[in-house]
C-alpha cells in the first residue's frame, strides 16, 4: 500500500504535473493537472518549454489515502483541431456527463479552448471535433453554480496570447496596456446548456481596488496575469489568479460571478519556479489549495509537481496567506 500524500509534498513523483484543477466527484477528490514532459529544451517568455502532449487524471479517496494516477485521459493526437501544447485544463460535471476543458494551439498557432467528454471522472475523454466557437487564450476554469448555470473563466498574458485579443480579433503583434492603464482582466462566458459552446460572447472581468478604481497594468503585485479560479464562500464569489511576474496567487471577491471583483490579498507567496497556478476546493468542512512548484526537478521551470495545503478563512471572509515552505 502506498503511503498517503502529506500537505506541501508532491502528490505524484513518477511524472511531472502542474496546474491542478481539483474537484469532488462521486465521493472522491479528482485532480486534473497538466502533464509536463521530461525534456531539456530552451525556455522563453512565449512558453515553448511547456510542450505538454496529454493529460493524466489523479484521484484521492481522501487525504489519508495514496494518490492514484488513472493514466492517459486525452492525447494531442486525438484532437483534430489542435497542433501542440495541452496546457492547464479544468473539469466539470453536468448533464450526467464529465467535461474536460483544455487549451491548445490550433493549426494556425492560435490558442483556443476545447472540450472533451466522458462518462467517468477518470476518463478517458473523447474530444469534440473542433474548439469552442469564439474561444481564445488559455487556462479555462469552469464553475457550475448552485442554480446549475455554468460559467467559464479564462485568459493568460504573454504565451497565453490574451493581450492579442483586445480588439476582439487576433492581432499577432499587439502588446499589453500601458503600465498606467487598467490591466487586462480574465474573460467570462456563460456556457450553453450542453456545455459545448458559449451562450454569449466572452466579456472582460474588471478587478478593482477597495476604492473602486481599476487595478493598473503596472501594478504587478495585484494585476491579473493568468490562471483564474472561481469558488464560492458565504455568498461571495472568490476570483483567484496568478500575478505572473511577481509569482503570487492573489484574489478578489464579488457578489456576481461576472464581477467586478474587489482585490483582497495574497493566498500563496512565491513557489520554486516561475509559474504558479492553482485551484481551491472544499472537502467536507475544510478547504484546500492545490498548487504546483518545481521542487521535484530542483527548480526546472517546466518540470513541476502538484501539491496541496489546507486553506483557512478569517472571520471577515478574507483568506489567510499560505507560505508554501512554512509549517
Amino acid at each position: 500500500m502506498k503511503p498517503s500524500v502529506k500537505p506541501k509534498e508532491p502528490l505524484v513523483t513518477h511524472i511531472y504535473t502542474a496546474d491542478p484543477s481539483a474537484h469532488v466527484f462521486e465521493g472522491k477528490i479528482y485532480i486534473y493537472p497538466s502533464h509536463d514532459l521530461d525534456h531539456d529544451g530552451p525556455s522563453n517568455d512565449n512558453g515553448d518549454q511547456y510542450a505538454m502532449e496529454d493529460y493524466h487524471v489523479l484521484s484521492l479517496d481522501d487525504f489519508d489515502s495514496p494518490c492514484v494516477d488513472h493514466g492517459e485521459a486525452l492525447h494531442l493526437r486525438d484532437i483534430p483541431w489542435a497542433s501542440q501544447q495541452l496546457w492547464a485544463p479544468d473539469a466539470a460535471y453536468k448533464n450526467n456527463t464529465y467535461y474536460l476543458f483544455f487549451p491548445a494551439r490550433d493549426h494556425d498557432g492560435i490558442f483556443r479552448i476545447g472540450v472533451a467528454t466522458s462518462a467517468s471522472p477518470a476518463g478517458p475523454f473523447q474530444p469534440q471535433p473542433s474548439y469552442i466557437p469564439g474561444s481564445y487564450s488559455i487556462d479555462p476554469a469552469v464553475l457550475v453554480d448552485s442554480d446549475n448555470r455554468a460559467y467559464m473563466f479564462f485568459g493568460g498574458l504573454w504565451g497565453g496570447q490574451l493581450e492579442k485579443w483586445q480588439t476582439g480579433a487576433f492581432l499577432p503583434d499587439a502588446a499589453g496596456p500601458d503600465p498606467s492603464a487598467p490591466a487586462l482582466g480574465p474573460r467570462f462566458a456563460e456556457l450553453s446548456e450542453d456545455m459545448l459552446s458559449f451562450a454569449a460572447p466572452p466579456r472582460e472581468i474588471s478587478i478593482i481596488d477597495e476604492d473602486g478604481k481599476p487595478i493598473l497594468a503596472g501594478d504587478e503585485d495585484r494585476r491579473y496575469f493568468e490562471g483564474p479560479w472561481v469558488h464560492k464562500f458565504n455568498g461571495y464569489y472568490y476570483l483567484s489568479y496568478s500575478t505572473g511576474t511577481t509569482h503570487k496567487l492573489v484574489y478578489g471577491i464579488s457578489r456576481n460571478p461576472e464581477g467586478p471583483y474587489v482585490f483582497k490579498g495574497t493566498i500563496l507567496t512565491p513557489v520554486i519556479g516561475w509559474t504558479t497556478h492553482h485551484s481551491i476546493l472544499q472537502v467536507g468542512e475544510k478547504w484546500y489549495l492545490f498548487y504546483h512548484d518545481c521542487s521535484l526537478s530542483g527548480g526546472v521551470n517546466h518540470k513541476r509537481c502538484v501539491k496541496y495545503a489546507e486553506l483557512h478563512y478569517n472571520s471577515d471572509g478574507t483568506i489567510q496567506t499560505i507560505d508554501p515552505y512554512g509549517e
